[in-house]
């Protein structure tokens, strides 16, 4: 299981977060304490580059926020990151630096790292999105397993409990989402993997991989 842990999909140095990630083996280990943590982190942050707005609210300054846009805290957005017309933070988000948060977005208990674009009609909920990963038009992480059991990780024949009931996707690291995917509970994705549009995914994705179908996940070639 050495793959799916936080060391392996991603670089911690490209997000505000990284304490939060600290004596955790597996990612989805942190999505109990981001609402607890925004808080804290926030208070911290330099009043120069940062301005606090509403209760447990910190916006960078140099972000760029549509007047449409609907943010509900605790939130915490970074320098130059933008949130788009109509964009639906329900609470418990971090945005990084130079990410993006389109049109009709809605994020709920997340961390986007840096430069992460969700830019058209996605719903991120309980998932962590690493540096650079983009979630095309209409992609979406489902969080909640139609029978309501608990979320389980399954990487090959290895199933790993995660305790938790609501569980979305953990993207790795520039991890490219092909437009009106579905990212079951419980999904992650290695670092630079590219998953087909129109994808059903559940379980492990290997990094370096093309997703094109269930069963069918191909290695990369290199030029």
């Amino acid at each position: 299981m050495e793959e799916l842990k936080v060391k392996n999909l991603y670089n911690l140095e490209e997000t505000l977060a990284a304490e939060l990630f600290e004596g955790v083996l597996f990612p989805w280990e942190v999505l109990g304490r981001i609402k607890d943590f925004i808080p804290v982190l926030g208070q911290s942050l330099p009043e120069e580059k940062f301005e606090k707005r509403g209760e447990n609210i910190w916006i960078a300054r140099s972000a760029q926020i549509a007047p449409s846009a609907c943010l509900n805290g605790p939130l915490i957005v970074d320098e130059e990151a933008e949130i788009r017309h109509c964009a639906f933070v329900r609470g418990s988000a971090i945005v990084g630096k130079g990410a993006v948060v389109g049109n009709s977005t809605e994020l709920k208990n997340v961390v986007l790292f840096n430069k992460v674009q969700v830019p058209h009609y996605n719903y991120v909920g309980d998932s962590i999105l690493g540096y650079k990963a983009h979630m095309g038009a209409g992609s979406i992480t489902s969080n909640v397993k139609s029978d309501k059991t608990l979320v389980t990780v399954k990487a090959g024949e290895e199933v790993l409990e995660t305790g938790l009931k609501k569980m979305g996707a953990m993207l790795g690291d520039c991890v490219e989402v092909g437009c009106n995917s579905v990212l079951n509970p419980g999904t992650v994705i290695g670092r630079n993997s590219n998953i087909y549009p129109l994808s059903c995914v559940r379980g492990y994705v290997p990094a370096g991989s093309i997703y094109k179908k269930q069963g069918e996940i191909v290695e990369k070639q290199l030029d």
